[in-house]
C-alpha cells in the first residue's frame, strides 16, 4: 500500500510542477498561443486609445495578448512597455519578445515575434495582422526589443 501512496504523490507533485507559473514555456507553445490571439482579433479595426472589439491599438493589443495567453502584466503605453523586462540584441529574438519601431517623429509602435522574422501587432491600416521585420518599411524603423518572459 506505502509504494501506490508513493506514487501517488510522486504523479501529484509532477502534476502541480507541470502547472507551475514559472515553468518556462516552449517556442512552439508560446507560438501556439500567439497564433490563437490573431485569430480572436482578427478583424477587428485599429482605433487609437482603443483597448476592446470595437477597436484596438498596438499597445492595448500587446498589453491584452500577453496578459490573456501568457499571464504577463505589461503597462498601457508604448513607451512604459518599452522599458518592460530586459533589452535583447536583434540577433538573439525569440517567439515572445515584444519589438519596437519609430513610425513617426513622434510616434512609436509595438508587436510581439511570433517566430522568426514574423511578429503580431495592431496596424494602423488592418488592426491586428502578422508582418515580417525584415520588410523595408519594418526594418527601417526598428528600434529596439525587449523580453518580457
Amino acid at each position: 500500500m506505502r509504494r501506490f501512496e508513493a506514487i501517488g504523490w510522486m504523479l501529484m507533485v509532477a502534476m502541480l510542477a507541470a502547472c507551475a507559473p514559472g515553468r518556462p514555456l516552449s517556442t512552439a507553445d508560446a507560438e501556439h498561443r500567439l497564433m490563437e490571439a490573431h485569430e480572436e482579433w482578427k478583424g477587428t479595426p485599429y482605433r487609437l486609445g482603443g483597448s476592446t472589439r470595437n477597436g484596438i491599438d498596438c499597445s492595448a493589443f500587446v498589453q491584452v495578448v500577453m496578459r490573456d495567453h501568457f499571464k504577463v502584466e505589461l503597462p498601457r503605453s508604448t513607451g512604459e512597455q518599452m522599458r518592460a523586462g530586459r533589452r535583447i540584441r536583434p540577433q538573439h529574438i525569440r517567439t515572445g519578445d515584444l519589438v519596437f519601431f519609430r513610425t513617426g517623429r513622434r510616434t512609436l509602435h509595438v508587436g510581439i515575434v511570433v517566430r522568426g522574422d514574423r511578429f503580431l501587432h495592431a496596424s494602423t491600416s488592418s488592426g491586428p495582422m502578422i508582418s515580417r521585420l525584415t520588410e523595408d518599411y519594418w526594418r527601417n524603423r526598428f528600434i529596439r526589443a525587449q523580453r518580457v518572459f
